[in-house]
């Protein structure tokens, strides 16, 4: 959902209420970006942890010990952990890392819970609005949908980084799950699959289909709204058509109802795979 707000002027409660909402709803977007996507074999790329979308887009000021895995799958299924590599402390969340070997690199960051409380038309306009059905169920059910709604979340997030020039041979490491809770997984890669082509894909949540997710598909230039939004068929699969320009970011996000947690109604995940592609004419 795409919602805009200006923070100033506010104070009291509904400073803390908007707050509240831009990290649970607005700002759901959450991504690792590299500032290249294509880089040369045996070199290294600035990336950021960012959150937000459109005017609304920031790097992600929270806490870096929120962050529990942060590594690189690289050619033939190493790993490499970057996540002794962030500091203590540091908000601003920029970070060099060194690729080695040519091929497809998939960088996986995972983040640990933060809270969030929604009035109660807010949550019931959010969670219909991405298409949490056991969130819209249960208070259908139970008749809470005017009811505040308290949830605890996290993040995960895929890049792929491509090292070296585009291969023709198959880069198996880049479209196997890496064992994240909720997780977008290529079934092609996006660097071999031609512009204008199909590209499938499949959510899995504990490590099984997902069926009946929103998965939105991002121009990450220009992300005021989602270029294409679908919903994953009964095997948890969604396609989209992607060009071989710009760059790109999948992401969908699910909740499961949670009992006797005195904090929270909902655990909620948001999962998000980005790609991107060199400049027309550019060197790659």
């Amino acid at each position: 959902m795409r919602h805009r707000f200006k923070r100033t002027g506010l104070a009291g409660s509904a400073a803390l209420f908007v707050i509240a909402f831009g990290l649970s709803a607005a700002a759901h977007d959450f991504w690792v970006q590299p500032f290249k996507f294509w880089i040369p074999p045996n070199s290294a790329v600035m990336t950021t942890l960012t959150v937000g979308h459109g005017e609304f887009r920031q790097r992600w000021n929270a806490e870096i010990d929120r962050v529990l895995r942060f590594n690189d799958i690289g050619p033939g299924g190493v790993v490499t952990d970057h996540l002794g590599e962030l500091r203590s402390g540091d908000m601003n969340h920029d970070h060099l890392l060194a690729f080695g070997a040519p091929g497809t690199h998939v960088l996986v960051l995972q983040t640990g819970y933060a809270e969030s409380v929604l009035p109660g038309i807010r949550f019931t306009d959010y969670i219909k609005q991405e298409g949490l059905t056991p969130a819209i169920d249960l208070r259908a059910r139970t008749r809470t949908e005017d009811q505040p709604g308290r949830e605890i979340y996290s993040r995960r997030a895929k890049a792929l980084v491509q090292v070296g020039a585009a291969s023709t041979q198959p880069q198996p490491w880049a479209l196997k799950p890496v064992g994240l809770s909720l997780e977008i997984v290529p079934d092609a890669n996006p660097y071999a699959v031609g512009a204008g082509q199909d590209l499938p894909v499949h959510v899995l949540l504990d490590g099984r289909p997902l069926a009946g997710a929103l998965v939105m598909l991002n121009n990450l230039d220009f992300d005021g709204r989602p270029l294409a939004t679908v919903k994953t068929d009964s095997a948890g699969r969604a396609s989209f058509k992607t060009p071989r320009t710009g760059s790109w970011q999948l992401n969908v996000l699910w909740t499961k109802p949670l009992k006797g947690n005195p904090k929270a109604d909902y655990d909620t995940t948001f999962s998000s795979l980005t790609f991107g592609f060199p400049p027309v004419g550019g060197a790659h």
